[in-house]
């Protein structure tokens, strides 16, 4: 493996990390792919240190655990700082994410989970009094989210 390029091996352990890391161990991956436990280890170790694999982290349902509402807002920040901003709005009580845009007005999506729109409010507000315009505002039933299936060999076999 050279200039940390990702091949079939990484893209197996990617897949499966993704897929369940929880209960996924090294010794299972290193039989769907073919290869030794400790090669799987110092892989993960790699990707881990390069910054591919960025962390591990629990899938939650938020409805089941008392936070109903998962409101996406469409914010438009300035463009110098919309990237310098993130940290900052992470850090806002509700917020679970922040993603940046490069295309469109809105620059910015903030995912925040609450129990009430009284929930909702106060982070509209800190984005606000940051200098950040609430653009647009969804409401999402469900999130589901599944792991990158190009990183699974046996579905692009003869690609």
């Amino acid at each position: 493996m050279d200039n940390g390029a990702i091949d079939d091996v990484d893209r197996a352990i990617l897949y499966a990390l993704q897929a369940d890391a929880r209960n996924t161990s090294s010794g299972d991956i290193a039989e769907r792919t073919g290869t030794s436990d400790s090669t799987v280890r110092k892989r993960i170790q790699r990707l881990e240190s390069e910054g591919v694999i960025k962390g591990y982290s629990a899938s939650v349902d938020y409805q089941r655990s008392g936070y109903p509402l998962r409101m996406l807002l469409y914010c438009t920040a300035s463009i110098p700082e919309r990237g310098e901003l993130i940290p900052d709005i992470l850090e806002i009580d509700g917020v679970v994410s922040v993603q940046e845009l490069v295309t469109g007005e809105q620059n910015l999506l903030v995912t925040v989970v609450g129990e009430s729109d009284s929930d909702i409010t106060p982070v509209a507000q800190a984005l606000l009094d940051m200098g950040v315009t609430v653009a647009d505002e969804v409401l999402v039933r469900t999130h589901e989210t599944t792991p990158f299936g190009r990183f699974d060999a046996e579905r692009h076999e003869g690609d």
